[in-house]
């Protein structure tokens, strides 16, 4: 009899432990969100200073976003992309003859911060929706290039505002720049940990050469005869049918602002689930999955 009930206690024991182990061992949702974007760029800088929106090339991107309350977040990011632009889109006659035109990749890497305008938490009912603004710092990878007869030219080594030359070195530059990220958007909880956003931030960039076009043209005599680079450096001459206007000291671009490209984009991010039991403090990094 005595062994019987100590079977039982066991038993009784068991199920216990075994109950309160499923009810710990529940799912939840993590502050830690991966996400991929898809949207568009825009250019504008000294070729296209009347933000014309002719040259959309398409971007993509991944994240990874970090909920520190429901009103901030941290988002860092690298996105994909391309830009370019050609001053046969402008109407100004002066820039349609300059007849300058280029492309780029743009590789960027960048930190996000995010303030919500309502509490955000993923699996709240109550918080499933804000709009926000955001602010970041980034770095950034281009190499402007153009086409002449057919064939794809690197602008930067060929130093077109004379840049390879001694009167003129220091106009050099490189292919990396700072940027600053800057927007506003909108999240929204979807279903199960799935969040969407949609999202617009203007890079503010720290380089006047994303174009190849920065200041003033140099001369002819600073290139050597019959170059890719005299070619390049002033292409009014294939417009006006052979005469140029590209002399030393007149207006190529504009020195007074940077360049600057802008990113639109629609991005889905999936939360990562925890077995761990959160406490029952509101601000606590996790939410059960309803």
């Amino acid at each position: 009899m005595v062994q019987i009930r100590r079977t039982l206690t066991i038993i009784i024991l068991f199920i216990s432990a075994s109950s309160s182990t499923q009810v710990q061992a529940q799912k939840y949702f993590t502050a830690i969100e991966l996400g991929l974007s898809a949207g568009g760029s825009q250019y504008f800088g000294d070729l296209n200073e009347n933000y014309g929106l002719q040259t959309i090339h398409p971007s993509a991107g991944m994240y990874l976003r970090k909920r520190m309350n429901m009103y901030i977040a941290l988002k860092g990011e690298i996105t994909l992309t391309h830009v370019s632009y050609d001053d046969k889109f402008n109407t100004d006659l002066y820039d349609k003859t300059r007849n300058l035109n280029f492309s780029s990749q743009i590789f960027e890497g960048g930190l996000q911060a995010e303030f919500n305008f309502f509490g955000f938490v993923t699996g709240d009912p109550s918080h499933r929706f804000t709009p926000y603004l955001t602010g970041g710092i980034g770095a950034f990878y281009y190499s402007p290039y153009t086409t002449y007869n057919g064939q794809k030219y690197a602008l930067q080594p060929l130093g077109t505002e004379g840049q390879n030359t001694s009167a003129y070195s220091g106009r050099k530059y490189g292919t990396m720049a700072a940027c600053f990220p800057l927007g506003i958007g909108i999240k929204y909880w979807v279903i199960g940990g799935v969040n969407i956003t949609i999202e617009i931030a203007d890079r503010l960039t720290t380089t006047d050469h994303i174009d190849d076009v920065s200041s003033t043209y140099v001369g002819s005599d600073q290139f050597k005869k019959n170059s890719v680079a005299l070619a390049l450096q002033d292409r009014s001459g294939e417009v006006t049918q052979g005469s140029t206007f590209g002399i030393a000291g007149k207006q190529r671009g504009n020195t007074a602002s940077m360049d600057q490209y802008i990113v639109a984009e629609f991005s889905v991010s999936f939360n990562f689930t925890s077995y761990r039991c959160p406490s029952a403090d509101r601000n606590d990094d996790q939410l059960r999955i309803r």
